[in-house]
């Protein structure tokens, strides 16, 4: 109930009567007093706190979207520098495998060990080598650049690395260029003549029985 400051004369004191009357009537019956909020300002308030939520959400999201933005970039910030080093790799392997008839030269020692040093720094930062010589073909990391034929593999392996690929991270920075093997004609014929002579003589047994 409200509290009405006394009354200063007879009109006073019955407007204080009428409105403590009227105080006890809303408290009884539940109702507002007659200063109290009306069912629209209810209305806006709830608009307001559903305005608020819509907001708060989309603040959110943006956060999240923009973290995720802030992890990539840390996590593959460096690409286009490891990309642009590969060519430095594949220079030093070339030079290895030029010094490859004498190992033990002081000069090809120090390429082994600056290249082998080399590819543990970049591997700190992600950058891996694709798996290919005697590898399934994966089309996904190998690029095929002919056909050899092998005896001793299967047919679609990875008969020979032409160049190294490399993966940063999750994604494939390169491609392993590759050849990729065959079986010899010869063996693929011969095999089509045993298959071919095994259905003769199964239709002859066939007939004789």
């Amino acid at each position: 109930m409200k509290k009405h400051r006394p009354a200063d004369g007879p009109a006073e004191q019955e407007r204080e009567e009428e409105l403590a009357a009227a105080d006890t009537q809303a408290e009884e019956t539940g109702d507002e007093a007659p200063e109290g909020r009306g069912s629209g300002d209810t209305e806006a308030v709830e608009e307001l706190n559903n305005k608020y939520l819509r907001l708060y959400a989309e603040f959110d999201n943006y956060r999240k979207r923009v973290n995720k933005d802030k992890e990539e970039l840390a996590r593959y910030g460096n690409e286009s520098l490891l990309y642009a080093l590969l060519p430095v790799i594949d220079s030093l392997e070339l030079a290895l495998k030029h010094g490859a008839c004498d190992p033990k030269d002081g000069i090809v020692q120090g390429v082994e060990l600056t290249m082998k040093e080399l590819q543990r720094t970049l591997e700190k930062f992600g950058l891996t080598r694709i798996p290919a010589a005697g590898e399934r073909f994966d089309p996904a990391v190998h690029h095929a650049m002919m056909q050899v034929e092998r005896e001793d593999m299967a047919d679609n392996m990875v008969a020979e690395e032409l160049r190294a690929g490399y993966r940063f991270h999750d994604k494939v920075l390169r491609p392993s260029l590759v050849a990729v093997s065959a079986r010899p004609k010869k063996d693929a014929d011969a095999d089509d003549e045993t298959e071919e002579t095994f259905d003769n003589t199964n239709t002859q047994t066939e007939e004789e029985r």
